[in-house]
């Protein structure tokens, strides 16, 4: 097999250059061909996904984190190339979702165990999102997690040594001053006006690496699931926050949920705008649903509870 390994040596907080070289040797073992290509700047993924299409790959590896398996999504999006995670990065959810090894203190050689897991894994054809005019494959978010977001910019190597405690301390410093906005969105043509602190538009389950906010999302179906949360200060932000953690979100009417095909959305005042945990600007923008866009590559126990068809 011919592949492509690209690597984001700025993603997360451990150095893994050795473990990736024992990753290449172990896949030319097996007889595969892989080429190395490593990123310096936003953009550089999803060209170099590009050429990974244009010279005949049958796979592209990604190791980094989930913005950077959003920008190698893009530039697979249409192609039959299949998409494989190892995951480097700060969260992995993509990789806690699809069941791939992940980083911790008991598992030293994760991204090898990861590397062995997706050689014998199987490929499956997913949906992407897709807002303005860059690919998602996990979620978008407008509002406060994309305040947030721009917050933990520029990403010291100190702040993602703290993980995902980083972000708690953004999003709380965030939370404090975060009053909701005047919202309009036209969900498949049906226009909602509200009050909103934050809009998640998914194409996955999982939200943020800890909870299901789009439990019975599915990556195949042709949609996507939009959650709204409605509210005006921190105690709303608050009461959002415990009901999400306890599960209990969906029942609450202070929270919104459709499914569709298309959603626009415009604020009173700009809002940021997140993909994929990157941020990609500012409101107005246009979310859509691009159907069965790209192959990816998952685990023989794969979940079945993500797609909607066995195959």
């Amino acid at each position: 097999m011919k592949a492509m390994l690209i690597f984001n040596p700025v993603a997360g907080a451990r150095e893994v250059e050795r473990e990736l070289e024992q990753v290449i040797d172990y896949w030319e073992g097996r007889g595969w061909q892989v080429s190395f290509r490593e990123t310096w700047g936003a953009g550089d993924a999803t060209t170099f996904a590009r050429e990974a299409v244009t010279a005949g790959c049958q796979a592209v590896f990604v190791a980094g984190g989930d913005g950077t398996v959003g920008e190698v999504a893009g530039g697979l999006a249409g192609s039959d190339v299949a998409l494989g995670v190892l995951p480097a990065g700060v969260g992995n959810v993509w990789a806690l979702e699809m069941g791939i090894p992940t980083p911790s203190p008991l598992r030293r050689h994760a991204l090898l165990d990861a590397a062995e897991v997706l050689a014998e894994g199987e490929i499956r054809r997913i949906d992407l999102g897709r807002a303005g005019q860059r690919h998602f494959i996990l979620w978008a978010g407008i509002g406060l997690d994309a305040q947030v977001t721009e917050r933990m910019e520029p990403r010291t190597r100190s702040t993602k040594r703290l993980g995902t405690l980083a972000y708690v301390v953004a999003a709380a410093l965030v939370a404090k001053d975060f009053r909701g906005t005047w919202t309009r969105m036209v969900i498949d043509g049906h226009s909602i006006n509200t009050r909103a602190i934050l809009v998640i538009v998914s194409n996955a389950q999982l939200y943020a690496r800890l909870v299901r906010v789009a439990a019975d999302a599915y990556l195949d179906d042709g949609l996507l699931d939009v959650c709204i949360f409605k509210g005006s200060n921190l105690a709303s932000t608050v009461q959002h926050a415990i009901k999400v953690f306890t599960r209990r979100h969906l029942r609450d009417p202070q929270v919104e949920y459709y499914r569709c095909r298309k959603v626009s959305i415009s604020t009173t005042a700009p809002l940021p705008v997140q993909a994929d945990g990157d941020s990609i600007g500012t409101t107005p923008m246009e979310f859509e649903i691009v159907p069965q866009a790209l192959n990816i590559i998952v685990p023989q126990n794969f979940s079945k509870r993500l797609f909607l068809h066995a195959r």
